[in-house]
């Protein structure tokens, strides 16, 4: 069987290496954009390959709601589960998340205990 293949929008270096080294460790590969726009390219070009998309929602540039609403309104990205990874944890942000167009959301600081299963229940839950 073919390792889950996500992709990982984030600008932090630190999240990034972290998010990649734990979820490779448990079988998913990990592809990674460091801003919207490369996210948005990512995504088109891979768009049959990929499984899921981690999008952080404070994002420079484009933000992770406006790229979720862009991945939502294009065809071919539509319909791969996205995670919002936030740490907007005020009341109304989760709810925000989801009317973008997120299928869950993760709140950071990460809990690398938890991150392999939430990206496995989000899988079982979106197959296409």
């Amino acid at each position: 069987m073919e390792s889950p293949r996500i992709l990982y929008i984030e600008d932090e270096p630190g999240n990034r290496l972290l998010v990649k080294r734990v979820l490779e460790a448990e079988g998913f590969s990990v592809l990674e954009a460091t801003d919207g726009v490369s996210g948005l390219e990512m995504a088109a070009k891979m768009h049959n390959e990929l499984d899921l998309i981690l999008l952080d929602i404070n994002l420079p540039e484009i933000d992770g709601y406006d790229l979720a609403k862009r991945f939502r309104s294009t065809p071919g990205l539509r319909d791969i589960p996205i995670l919002a990874v936030t740490a907007n944890v005020m009341r109304g942000d989760r709810e925000r998340t989801l009317e973008a167009g997120c299928d869950g959301y993760i709140q950071k600081p990460i809990d690398i205990d938890l991150l392999p299963d939430q990206i496995r229940a989000a899988l079982r839950k979106n197959r296409r």
